[in-house]
């Protein structure tokens, strides 16, 4: 069994901002498959299907995005796996916009997400497909950035392509592992700028 995680912020508030990219694409996976969040388990909206004959699991994290390791840690559990079996959609602000990386692990960086996850999971295998929402202006706060929306950004049409391909991306890694999405998404996406992660001090309350 496999499985895919896509981070976000919950509430109608945040639904197209650039923190909530893996939100999205994990969408994308779930209308690929014809799932749908019909469950509130593991701190979270739960969606099943069935692939080739296998059960995978999708799930939307209802904890701000500084508390999704909590969400990560019970999905797990519940369904006893790995973490090389769960694949991880989140934006990233070191890679410019409409940018798809996707890798087999990886550490935190300066993401709050990631930072939660790697803290309460104490692993650092899980695999990720990292979508580019681009570095704040020098004007912004990375606070504001990441919690602004990115359908009225000039780049917005590139950051859905990104989207849409991240989740087909999730659908690969379910139905023929990382290696194989890897090799399939990581050549259809502009190259990169930066390949690091990021990150932002955690704040328990509010929902960056």
């Amino acid at each position: 069994m496999k499985a895919v995680i896509g981070l976000g912020n919950p509430g109608r508030e945040y639904e197209l901002t650039r923190h909530n990219a893996g939100f999205l694409a994990i969408d994308v996976a779930a209308d690929l498959l014809g799932a749908s969040f019909s469950k509130r388990q593991c701190r979270g909206l739960l969606a099943e299907a069935r692939l080739r004959g296998e059960r995978v699991a999708l799930l939307k994290p209802q904890t701000y995005m500084n508390l999704s390791g909590q969400a990560v840690l019970e999905l797990i559990q519940w369904y006893k796996l790995e973490p090389e079996e769960v694949f991880i959609l989140s934006d990233d602000i070191d890679l410019p916009q409409g940018v798809l990386r996707i890798r087999a692990k990886g550490g935190a960086g300066t993401h709050n997400g990631w930072r939660s996850i790697l803290e309460v999971c104490g692993h650092t295998d899980f695999p990720r497909g990292r979508i580019g929402i681009g570095a704040p202006p020098r004007q912004w706060e990375l606070k504001d950035w990441v919690l602004s929306r990115w359908d009225q950004d000039p780049q917005a049409d590139a950051t859905q392509a990104a989207i849409e391909l991240a989740g087909k991306a999730a659908v690969s890694f379910l139905e023929n592992g990382i290696q194989f999405a890897m090799n399939q998404f990581n050549i259809t996406s502009r190259p990169r700028k930066h390949d690091t992660d990021t990150e932002n001090q955690p704040d328990e309350q509010k929902p960056l």
